[in-house]
């Protein structure tokens, strides 16, 4: 099976991808704050369920398709880049604003919440990218069932990243309110949010990585 050391880098790596903003946080953190806790938990139970399909994905194979065929794998790395580059340009742009700013925003019901959740996660290429790159470089065929070690790793990822969410999800109201409070770091979080944004899509876009470090 997977060693200590997989497991670590896994998690490391998912760490970082949940602290960083994106489309999961962005509708997290908007959610919760319109329309409360209630509304957000289930909004990240849509989330969990897209997980579980690119996690479902990846263990049928997938990812070696996409190794066979780079340029359907490029097709997306070049699509997500330029969703998280109009993202960017939402957060920095005139009159944009902070996705802890309170908003206005209809009241959705619990399974529209679900499905927006879910959506918002399989079009998030911050997370294809682990699935179909990142993830199978930690698979070592000599430890094992490959497709179990693929479940394994996603697992450990799905834990780290809906634990961090949860709690983004649980605080969202708190940190609105601080920031709201102090307009100018509310505008300091702004244009933070809309670096990190560009500098992803500009490293996505950039990236001539192959799908997966294939293993002999």
């Amino acid at each position: 099976m997977i060693g200590i050391d997989g497991l670590a880098g896994m998690a490391a790596v998912a760490l970082g991808i949940v602290l960083t903003p994106g489309p999961n946080m962005i509708y997290l953190v908007s959610r919760s704050i319109a329309q409360g806790r209630r509304a957000g938990l289930i909004s990240l139970a849509g989330v969990a369920a897209g997980f579980l399909v690119y996690l479902t994905a990846v263990a049928a194979g997938i990812a070696a398709v996409f190794a066979l065929v780079p340029a359907v794998y490029t097709a997306i790395k070049l699509a997500g880049a330029a969703y998280l580059l109009w993202l960017a340009w939402q957060a920095v742009r005139p009159g944009g604003v902070s996705a802890f700013a309170p908003k206005e925003l209809p009241a959705d019901p619990p399974r529209r919440l679900f499905t927006m959740g879910l959506v918002t996660n399989l079009l998030n290429p911050k997370i294809a990218v682990v699935y179909l790159s990142v993830l199978p470089q930690f698979v070592d065929p000599a430890r094992g069932h490959v497709a179990a070690q693929s479940l394994v790793l996603g697992l450990v990822q799905i834990g780290v990243a809906l634990t961090v969410d949860g709690l983004i999800v649980l605080t969202a109201g708190t940190v609105s309110g601080f920031l709201s409070r102090r307009p100018r770091w509310l505008s300091v979080q702004r244009y933070l949010m809309g670096s990190v944004l560009a500098g992803l899509a500009l490293h996505l876009a950039a990236d001539r990585s192959p799908t997966l470090a294939l293993r002999p």
